[in-house]
């Protein structure tokens, strides 16, 4: 088991920065990939962005092209934490955050939901105009 819990949401206008943090516990040796998705009212939950890490192909990340240049997932490996720095937030960003964890070695760019074994409660993000 990796327990997964997210903290840092909150309510921000447009132009604003929000950074979020995703705390892994448990099993933490097994994690290889550690990722962010997103899900506003009525919409599908969707990828936002990953980081990857392996001893043969290294730290990799990957974002949705839609936080592209405005989001940066990165990682404490003492702490066996995650983040999402959140910058130039848009309403298109409300949703809830949810963070996710890989174990299984699958390897790949772990942008789907189905390459995830743990996910956190999540947390609210509104971004006001």
């Amino acid at each position: 088991q990796v327990p997964v819990v997210e903290s840092g949401g909150g309510l921000v206008q447009a132009g604003g920065s929000l950074r979020l943090s995703c705390a892994a516990s448990g099993r933490t040796f097994s994690v290889d990939a550690m990722g962010w998705f997103r899900q506003a009212p009525g919409k599908e939950r969707e990828f936002v962005a990953a980081m990857t890490w392996s001893s043969w192909s290294g730290r990799r990340t990957d974002y949705a092209d839609s936080v592209k240049g405005r989001f940066t997932i990165s990682r404490d490996n003492a702490k066996n934490t995650v983040y999402l720095q959140m910058n130039s937030l848009k309403p298109e960003d409300t949703a809830v955050y949810y963070c996710a964890v890989a174990t299984r070695g699958l390897g790949g760019r772990y942008t789907s939901l189905t390459d995830y074994d743990y996910w956190g409660q999540g947390t609210q993000v509104t971004v006001s105009s």
